[in-house]
């Protein structure tokens, strides 16, 4: 017989209360932030009582740090796992961000927690650390000279986008991409096969502090 429980109205429900809570948590983090979220609000939205929520997590921030371990478990499989694109398109693929995408997840719940200590916290650095790491990883494989300095400035470069995107409401991502295409085509030998350049392709032209410039979207 399906388990039971009643919710904040008396109203029976079956099993489903976590996926509930944390699909109410999904929806009122990203929108109204962490801080601004109490956990009355967020038990009115999933339908359940306070008692079952703190059944499901132990606190709210446990709820955190496991809302930004769903967000992207695998680090972007749908970019570092592709096996349709080179590696120089795969990294370049990391910034084809859609621009409905909210502020970066990780970094919105590092700033407004502000408390290194907090697991969501660590979790964030650890996402960050794994991003950077798949980035590395990928500019190897492109036949980087300094893959670590490489995956770092890409990681940077991601970061930055996103930030800026949600202070200044316009899309910044098309011109960061035009600044990765640089960064990988200086980082990658000529005689590389990953060295062939796509920046012909984007409309638009991008100047660099050191005198490069380049074609880019935006």
């Amino acid at each position: 017989m399906t388990e039971l429980e009643k919710g904040p109205q008396g109203r029976r429900r079956g099993r489903g209360a976590r996926e509930r809570i944390f699909s109410a948590s999904q929806q009122l983090f990203r929108d109204q932030g962490i801080n601004r979220t109490g956990m009355d609000q967020l038990c009115a939205v999933a339908q359940v009582s306070k008692r079952t929520a703190y059944q499901h997590f132990t606190s709210k921030d446990e709820l955190v740090a496991e809302y930004l371990r769903r967000f992207d478990p695998e680090v972007m499989p749908e970019v570092f796992d592709r096996t349709d694109l080179t590696p120089r398109e795969r990294l370049l693929a990391a910034f084809e961000i859609p621009a409905s995408t909210p502020l970066c997840p990780y970094i919105a719940a590092a700033v407004e927690l502000h408390d290194p200590q907090h697991p969501a916290s660590q979790y964030a650095r650890d996402y960050k650390t794994a991003i950077a790491a798949r980035l590395t990883e990928t500019a190897r494989e492109a036949g980087a000279t300094n893959p670590e300095q490489l995956g770092e400035q890409l990681a940077l470069l991601i970061d930055g986008a996103s930030a800026r995107t949600r202070v200044i409401n316009s899309e910044c991502f098309p011109t960061a991409a035009a600044i990765a295409a640089v960064l990988i085509d200086n980082a990658v030998p000529a005689s590389s096969p990953q060295q062939p350049s796509m920046t012909a392709e984007l409309p638009g032209r991008v100047h660099l502090a050191n005198g490069t410039s380049l074609t880019a979207a935006g």
